[in-house]
């Protein structure tokens, strides 16, 4: 049986410390997007059409980055699928738990995707 892969809802975008605030009131003040989750200090989100976006502040960063979600069915068929092509598997990026079923991956333009299963999306 082949892995089967969707988008997932969520857009994480990880912002450095010096453009976080004004991000953040971007989203909140100027666009007045629904705030979903947050502030923790850290990390905020908000609806974003059919989608979450979640600011995350990522003190090692000097600009900001976009990760994308990709949901499937089975996430050990799917890291085999994606071993097979030649995509990076980088779990060092950021811890995501021993109980939760997902891991990172980079595409080819070095674009950041969490792997999970469906039953395992945030938010």
């Amino acid at each position: 049986m082949a892995a089967k892969f969707t988008g997932g809802k969520n857009i994480a975008m990880k912002v450095p410390p010096h453009q976080y605030d004004q991000t953040v009131a971007f989203y909140r003040d100027t666009l007045a997007l629904e705030q979903i989750g947050g502030p923790s200090g850290d990390a905020v989100g908000f609806k974003f059409g059919a989608n979450n976006l979640w600011i995350d502040k990522v003190a090692a960063m000097s600009q900001a980055e976009l990760w994308l979600e990709i949901v499937t069915d089975d996430t050990a068929e799917a890291a085999k699928v994606l071993h097979g092509t030649g995509v990076a598997r980088c779990d060092e990026i950021e811890d995501l738990g021993d109980t939760f079923d997902g891991y990172w991956v980079s595409s080819p333009a070095s674009i950041i995707h969490l792997v999970d299963a469906k039953a395992g999306s945030w938010e």
